[in-house]
């Protein structure tokens, strides 16, 4: 420290030192708070709503490349409740997605948990859906597509931080995209495998193109220009040790969502 304050002039050490570190920090894409991204929840946990993993690590990467972000879940029952240690559905338990879904944030009036109908797409450059078996179970199967100004979401930079269902979701909204879902095959190796491949076959049906990644290859990411649409395998891959790789794959996917929100049309 002391190194440091000789090295900086007094006006610059008073000026930074009035400042919140957010108003100083420029992320790869431009100074902090010029993006602004929806990170949609579907629940908290892999198994009935949004991953832990993934919905924590899109939020350090945002903030890391300096967007501001708001979060949304549907304020609604979600389907089930499942024992995660079982995974087998909880016998006479009820859970509000939204309720659930506030699990993730910490903060109070704007920074907390929003209703999914109150998310206007027009004050959004982009939008991100955590993966999680909430996508399907909460969003796709209740049909909860429905937010003011929905139908503009094709104008979004959409992004899926993928673990399991978020590409689903994408291609009832926009048909003829290009994702990844990771592998099309469940293969057994030393690295993991790949338990929910019948996701890629969906995908395929709905008239997605679907492109194999790798999950420790080119930080498992892959970017349709064309329609704005950014995806990571993440979970996909069913993995014990390897969660770097995952933390890896939902960093690019932002990055890649702060570049192409930062294009001009």
């Amino acid at each position: 420290m002391l190194a440091t304050r000789t090295l900086l002039s007094k006006q610059t050490l008073t000026a930074v030192s009035h400042q919140p570190t957010c108003f100083v920090h420029q992320g790869e894409y431009g100074y902090w708070g010029n993006t602004k991204v929806a990170v949609v929840f579907s629940g908290c946990g892999w198994w009935d709503g949004s991953d832990v993993h993934e919905g924590a690590y899109t939020m350090y990467h945002l903030s890391r490349n300096g967007a501001r972000f708001r979060t949304f879940a549907p304020n609604q029952q979600q389907m089930h409740v499942m024992d995660h240690m079982k995974k087998q559905p909880s016998t006479g338990e009820n859970r509000n997605m939204m309720i659930e879904s506030a699990r993730f944030i910490h903060g109070q009036g704007k920074r907390q948990m929003q209703d999914l109908s109150t998310l206007d797409v027009n004050s959004f450059d982009a939008v991100i859906f955590p993966g999680g078996h909430g996508i399907v179970k909460n969003l796709v199967k209740k049909k909860i597509l429905i937010v003011k100004n929905w139908r503009n979401l094709k104008d979004f930079c959409l992004c899926s931080s993928l673990a399991s269902m978020a590409p689903v979701l994408a291609c009832r909204v926009l048909p003829s995209i290009e994702v990844t879902m990771g592998y099309e095959r469940d293969e057994n190796t030393r690295w993991g495998n790949w338990p929910q491949t019948n996701m890629v076959q969906a995908v395929k049906g709905m008239g997605a193109r679907h492109v194999v990644r790798e999950p420790y290859i080119s930080f498992q990411t892959y970017v349709d220009e064309k329609n704005k649409v950014v995806s990571t395998p993440s979970f996909m891959w069913e993995t014990d040790y390897h969660y770097h790789y995952i933390f890896d794959g939902v960093g690019n996917m932002v990055k890649h969502v702060m570049r192409l929100s930062s294009k001009k049309e």
